[in-house]
């Protein structure tokens, strides 16, 4: 339950969706300040080895609670999680812009599933839970790819 809630996040009464993206982002800016430029890849590594970690420890935990609170829970949070930390897993520690867009990027993409998420969602199992987390955080990771050509190279 503490994992696919996203560690009692999902358990937020308004927008635990949100709630569990924040915490996720709580979570990147802490490990931020751990790092600076000459240590970015090393939060890189670590956003990516959680990345991994929780899409297989969250489709664990979902396919046991699933039983018990339904297909899609609003309680878990888990897959936002990892969808949050798909765009950050590109961005410097100290990139804060970034990451506040990030942030709203994902949850626009999560809250109206454009271009494919709707069908990801509306498919049954503790995996499909987490696919169209996954693919709003790939098309944030998208949009994080544009902000940065943009604000390097102009």
């Amino acid at each position: 339950m503490l994992i696919g809630t996203g560690f009692g996040s999902g358990f937020w009464p308004w927008g635990p969706g949100t709630a569990g993206s924040i915490v996720a982002l709580i979570g990147w800016f802490a490990l931020s300040s751990l790092f600076h430029n000459d240590n970015s890849a090393i939060q890189q590594y670590i956003i990516i080895a959680f990345i991994l970690l929780f899409t297989c420890l969250g489709t664990w935990a979902i396919r046991i609670l699933q039983p018990y609170w339904g297909e899609d829970p609003s309680k878990v949070v888990i897959d936002e999680m990892v969808g949050i930390w798909i765009p950050l897993s590109i961005l410097q520690p100290e990139d804060y812009l970034g990451a506040i867009l990030a942030l709203i990027s994902f949850r626009i993409f999560d809250i109206f599933k454009p271009f494919g998420i709707k069908t990801l969602d509306h498919q049954e199992g503790a995996f499909w839970v987490m696919a169209d987390d996954i693919l709003a955080g790939i098309y944030s990771l998208i949009v994080i790819t544009i902000y940065l050509q943009i604000f390097r190279f102009t």
